[in-house]
């Protein structure tokens, strides 16, 4: 059995990684942009513990997946809300979990759309490993080790849990 960590803990991690993150890299006013559903209920507690002026963005990569063709349409497809422009800003990408790499690969390519980034820093909660593509997390809350068979879900937003998950193999 996997122990799973709370999500409190994790969160204070991520607002002190990313603090000193933004602090090194001389960013003072990044805007942040949360992948749903998991990313924007992060996005959202960032924003508040770091009282940025400007609401985080919400991105829907549903037509930037690369399996789209395989899976099809996710039937709760909404659109995607970026409040403020995407052109030179310092963007703070927030995702639940980073496994493959292939969510983060699409919202860039969904973020570039809109416009061309200063830069992007990617803030993920919890880390799977098992990347297919080379994308890295600049601050994460927690590295998590997990079988084949078992995935985790951010559940909430209130209150933010973790849950483990059978798949199918």
């Amino acid at each position: 059995m996997t122990d799973l960590p709370q999500v409190s803990p994790l969160l204070d991690r991520l607002e002190s990684g990313l603090r000193q993150h933004l602090q090194s890299r001389g960013i003072d006013q990044p805007v942040l942009v949360g992948i749903r559903t998991g990313g924007v209920w992060i996005a959202r507690e960032l924003y508040r513990r770091l009282g940025l002026p400007d609401e985080p963005g919400e991105l829907d990569i549903s037509f930037y997946r690369d399996d789209f063709s395989r899976i099809g349409l996710n039937p709760r497809v909404t659109p995607s809300h970026l409040p403020f422009e995407t052109e030179d800003q310092d963007i703070v990408l927030v995702d639940d979990v980073i496994m493959s790499g292939r969510t983060i690969r699409a919202a860039m390519n969904e973020l570039f759309d809109y416009g061309r980034p200063s830069s992007i820093t990617l803030v993920t909660l919890l880390d799977l490993g098992a990347r297919e593509l080379p994308v890295q997390p600049d601050v994460t809350g927690h590295r998590l080790e997990l079988p084949p068979h078992q995935r985790v879900k951010l559940t909430g937003p209130e209150p933010l849990a973790i849950e483990l998950r059978e798949v199918a193999q």
